[in-house]
C-alpha cells in the first residue's frame, strides 16, 4: 500500500461521510446485505444485465462469466459479488489486491479454489504486476504456472484449476491493464444512487434495525448521503442514536436534520472538511484560481487529503471546479455558503492577483 492510499483511506475512516467502510460498517452492513437481486435496490441496468448472465449460466450448467464491477465505495460491489454467489450456489472466497503482493499468494488461493467457487478481489487494481499476470492464464485457461526453482535451473510445472468465477471489484478502473479487462466476460460501473433509491435503502435498513422513521425522516437523512448507500446507513444509526437520546426514538425530519448538524452534516452533504475546503477557496482567495497545496495549507489538511477526499465530492456538486490554473469556487459554492462573490467572478482578491494568477 504506497503513501497516498494509506492517506485517503485514513482520512475517509475518520468521516462520517467518507465512502470506506470502518469495523462497525462492515459489522453492521453484514446484516443489512440483500441475499438475492430481487432485494438488492438500485443499480437497475447492472441488476438486469448481471441476472441475464447468471440465468444463462444456470441454464448451461456452468461458471457464469468473470465479472468486473467498477465505481465508488460504498455502492454495493462488495454486496453483488456475494448475492452472484448464491445465484450461482457457490462458496465465495474474499481477498484484496493489496493483500497478493506475490504471485506465491495468488496461486495459494487459486490451487484451493472448488469447482463454482467465487473468487472475490476487492480493489483489484492494486495488485501486484508479477500475480496480476499469473491471473491472466488463470481466468482464461484455468491454468497457472507454478516456477520451481532459481536461475537457469528453474521449471514451470503447469498446474490446473477447477473452472471458477473470478468477481473483481475496483474504485479506479482506469488503473487496469487492457489485457486484464478484456479477460472479464461482464463489466459493469455502478453509479451513484439517486435520492428516491436511498430512501428506500433507509427504510429497509430501518426495518431490520427496529428503527421507527417516517417518509420525511428518511428523505432528509438521503439527501445528505452523497448518492451513497453505505453512507445513509451511517447517517441512519447517528440519527438513532440521536432519537434514542433526544427524543423518545422516532426518526422524523426535525430529529434527522438536529442530530445531523450535532455531527456538522450540512443539507447538502457537506461535512467540517469540505466546508472548510470551500471557505479556504472563497475566504482566502477570492474564490481561486489558487494552488492545491496553497489550500491543502491553508485549510490546514495534506495535499493528498484535499486532493482524494474532499474534492471529488465538491466537483461532483458543481461547487468547485479544476482548471489549468488551480482550484476555483463556482457561483453554486457562493451561494451555499451564504457568501457574496467578488464583482469580478474568478478574479482572487487577496496574495494571487499581486502575481496575476
Amino acid at each position: 500500500m504506497n503513501w497516498d492510499d494509506t492517506t485517503e483511506e485514513t482520512a475517509a475512516e475518520e468521516r462520517l461521510v467518507g465512502s470506506v467502510a470502518d469495523r462497525e460498517d462492515q459489522a453492521v452492513e453484514a446484516a443489512l446485505r440483500p441475499k438475492d437481486l430481487g432485494e438488492f435496490i438500485g443499480q437497475e441496468k447492472v441488476r438486469e444485465q448481471l441476472d441475464l448472465v447468471l440465468r444463462a449460466a444456470r441454464a448451461r450448467g456452468a461458471t457464469a462469466d468473470h465479472v468486473l464491477l467498477s465505481g465508488a465505495p460504498g455502492l454495493g460491489k462488495t454486496t453483488l459479488s456475494m448475492i452472484i454467489a448464491a445465484e450461482m450456489g457457490a462458496p465465495i472466497r474474499i481477498t484484496s489486491g493489496p493483500a497478493i503482493q506475490h504471485a506465491g499468494d495468488l496461486a495459494a488461493i487459486l490451487s484451493s479454489l472448488q469447482e463454482g467457487e467465487v473468487l472475490f478481489l476487492d480493489e483489484i487494481h492494486r495488485m501486484s504486476r508479477p500475480a496480476e499476470e499469473m491471473l491472466y492464464m488463470a481466468m482464461e485457461d484455468f491454468r497457472v504456472d507454478v516456477i520451481v526453482g532459481k536461475g537457469p535451473g528453474a521449471t514451470a510445472i503447469p498446474l490446473e484449476l477447477p473452472p471458477f468465477t473470478l468477481v473483481g471489484a475496483t474504485t479506479r478502473a482506469g488503473l487496469l491493464p487492457p489485457p486484464l479487462r478484456d479477460r472479464f466476460g461482464f463489466t459493469a460501473h455502478m453509479e451513484f444512487y439517486e435520492p428516491g433509491e436511498l430512501r428506500r435503502v433507509i427504510h429497509r435498513s430501518a426495518d431490520l434495525l427496529d428503527v421507527e422513521i417516517d417518509a420525511e425522516g428518511a428523505a432528509e437523512i438521503a439527501g445528505r448521503s452523497r448518492g451513497t448507500p453505505r453512507i445513509a446507513n451511517r447517517l441512519l444509526r447517528r440519527v438513532r442514536d440521536y432519537a434514542q437520546v433526544k427524543a423518545d426514538g422516532r426518526v422524523t425530519r426535525e430529529i434527522a436534520a438536529a442530530a445531523l448538524k450535532v455531527y456538522e452534516v450540512d443539507e447538502r452533504g457537506l461535512d467540517r472538511l469540505d466546508r472548510g475546503v470551500l471557505e479556504a477557496l472563497l475566504k482566502l482567495f477570492g474564490g481561486g484560481p489558487v494552488g492545491l497545496s496553497t489550500l491543502a495549507v491553508a485549510v490546514g489538511e495534506e495535499r493528498e487529503t484535499v486532493e482524494e477526499v474532499a474534492e471529488p465530492f465538491l466537483v461532483r456538486e458543481g461547487l468547485l471546479a479544476r482548471t489549468p490554473r488551480g482550484r476555483v469556487a463556482t457561483p453554486a459554492a457562493w451561494t451555499h455558503l451564504g457568501l457574496t462573490p467578488p464583482r469580478a467572478p474568478g478574479q482572487g482578491s487577496g496574495q494571487q492577483d499581486l502575481f496575476g494568477t
